[in-house]
């Protein structure tokens, strides 16, 4: 234990390290950059020392009464201050859920100037917003290595989007540039997605990896519906953003009530390992996560210095500025172009929303925008090229120790472990993870019973089949039959007369089966005559006591394919 305890502190020691060393850099070679070229007016307020040293965060997302604060309540194992839960729309503001020393509730105006939370961004949303916005701080071992930040419940209709005061969208986008992971909560019975909703989704693009789904309430449907609703999320989800890529979606009931459906708790234990396993490993990713966010930042400063030298480099030497300004800003898409060609940059980096970006540049005079430098261009593409994968290298190669995987077996021990416990090991279908540790956890499993594996339906088999049956070749010619022999015909055609055929000369249903059954063929030979028979369906003969036991010969239609095919069952 002493030794995994040390390979833990010299693991954090040296993400530290690397961290402070990324610190360092964006304020050396991209801040210059980003200043010189507005950035912070177009996209994002500057970077301070306390969202390169916060904890990683985890945004909720979701329309009212999806399970958003229970979820957290869930998640921590106890009440937080100011939580507000209930089938209504209870959670009216933005909550930062925090670690503190003790518990008590900060004021939204508060919680920007804390020096050592990263919310000073937010202030430019102005006193509507802050009003709407507090921190809840307890403490809590969760919280020791994540911050959860809970959203108003989402409502249908544009008079609540009115009536809010603030831009709610650009707030929850402000969130999700700097959180580690989205979870989009949905109700599993109701799936609807509203306008607002659907616009807060699509403001995420651009973050679709940290992008998780959790479909809560599914115990109160039984295990079709289940399968249905899935489905139609999945549907949903895939016209909202637009991509090919399939979101990864949680199945289960977080809430601390018994399941109603007991029958998927094994599906339901499963999912949930899965999502804390993501939520463990997010401090452990933490230092990835800021050097991935950092290069997109500088990538998205390098076109927007790009673009502000270009429209100052067109601007008139004496008059005719304002004139210019609205030309430049009505063909914006132009513009966009021009500076892909020229200067060789992705398109995929330049602003998605212009509209936007134009109605930002009408607030300003172009005449007092800086040409783009070289030294800063030099910087930033040493940043990008040089810096960036000398920290790659830096961090440890091996985040955390897999070797001594042990289950945990309630949520708030599996997140209070999240610098020392790997995740527990993936569950088989037919024995728990309790089982495979060595009964670690066997009251676990007594309380949530393995859900039964219906066995796989045979394929209808035929009693007069051999039992060790070559395939046939699908390709093989069939070679036609002469029947009867020539040799016996004059014997054959006697005994079928004995049976009495019609003018047409045929025997009916009821003849043939006679026939049939005074033959004492063998099974083989029966199971033949049978399957060559015509599409005619042939009558079974009625019950004797004293016969003995007689194959029935049925028809049966295979629906899917369509054709008709025999085969023959014993009756008792």
């Amino acid at each position: 234990m002493a030794a995994e305890a040390s390979q833990v502190n010299e693991r954090d020691a040296a993400t530290a390290q690397v961290i402070d060393e990324l610190k360092a850099l964006y304020k050396e070679k991209l801040l210059p950059m980003e200043q010189a070229s507005k950035f912070d007016y177009f996209h994002t307020p500057f970077m301070t020392d306390a969202e390169f040293d916060s904890r990683p965060s985890v945004l909720l997302v979701g329309q009212y009464s999806t399970g958003k604060t229970s979820f957290i309540r869930y998640l921590l194992g106890t009440d937080f201050p100011g939580q507000r839960i209930g089938p209504e729309p209870t959670t009216d503001r933005f909550v930062a859920v925090v670690h503190g020393d003790d518990e008590h509730i900060v004021p939204g105006n508060a919680l920007c100037v804390a020096p050592d939370l990263p919310f000073r961004g937010l202030e430019k949303f102005g006193m509507s917003f802050l009003n709407k916005f507090e921190g809840s701080q307890l403490p809590n071992k969760v919280l020791e290595n994540i911050t959860l930040v809970d959203t108003p419940g989402i409502l249908s209709g544009s008079k609540q989007r009115d009536d809010r005061g603030y831009d709610f969208v650009q707030v929850c986008r402000w969130f999700a540039e700097r959180c580690d992971m989205i979870l989009l909560l949905f109700d599993a019975h109701k799936l609807d997605i509203s306008d607002e909703f659907r616009t807060v989704i699509e403001s995420f693009k651009g973050h679709d990896d940290k992008i998780r789904c959790v479909l809560n309430k599914a115990d109160q449907i039984d295990r079709q519906r289940l399968m249905r609703v899935y489905g139609a999320l999945m549907w949903a989800m895939g016209k909202v953003l637009k991509t090919p890529e399939v979101l990864r979606v949680y199945i289960g009931s977080f809430w601390d009530q018994p399941l109603l459906y007991e029958d998927l708790a094994n599906l339901f234990e499963k999912e949930e390992n899965d999502l804390m396993s993501d939520l463990r490993d997010l401090p452990r990713n933490s230092a990835v996560r800021k050097i991935n966010e950092l290069v997109k930042r500088a990538r998205l400063a390098k076109v927007n210095a790009h673009l502000i030298s270009y429209l100052k480099s067109q601007m008139p030497s004496f008059s005719g500025h304002a004139k210019k300004q609205k030309e430049l800003i009505a063909d914006l898409a132009k513009v966009f172009r021009t500076v892909h060609k020229t200067q060789n940059l992705p398109i995929g980096d330049f602003p998605t929303d212009l509209q936007a970006f134009g109605a930002k540049l009408t607030e300003l005079n172009f005449t007092k925008f800086n040409k783009i430098k070289q030294k800063h261009l030099d910087q930033t593409e040493q940043l990008l090229s040089v810096d960036i994968p000398r920290l790659m290298e830096q961090l440890p190669r091996q985040l955390y120790d897999r070797s001594n995987e042990m289950p945990v077996n309630d949520v708030a021990a599996k997140m209070a472990s999240i610098a020392t416990t790997p995740p527990p090991p993936p569950l088989s279908s037919t024995t728990s993870y309790s089982r495979e540790n060595g009964g670690a956890a066997a009251e676990e499993e007594e309380s949530l019973p393995d859900v039964p594996v219906e066995p796989p339906k045979p394929k209808a088999a035929n009693p007069f089949a051999k039992k060790a049956e070559k395939a046939a070749n699908p390709f093989a010619k069939k070679t036609a039959l002469v029947w009867p022999p020539g040799e016996k015909k004059a014997e054959y055609d006697a005994l079928f007369a004995t049976f009495n055929p019609n003018a047409e000369g045929k025997l009916d249903g009821e003849q043939a089966v006679e026939a049939l059954q005074s033959t004492d063929l063998d099974q083989d030979n029966l199971f033949k005559v049978v399957r060559g028979r015509t599409r005619r369906q042939l009558p079974s003969l009625p019950p004797n006591a004293n016969a003995p036991r007689q194959p029935n010969f049925l028809r049966m239609t295979d629906q899917r394919s369509g054709s008709w095919r025999r085969t023959a069952v014993m009756v008792c």
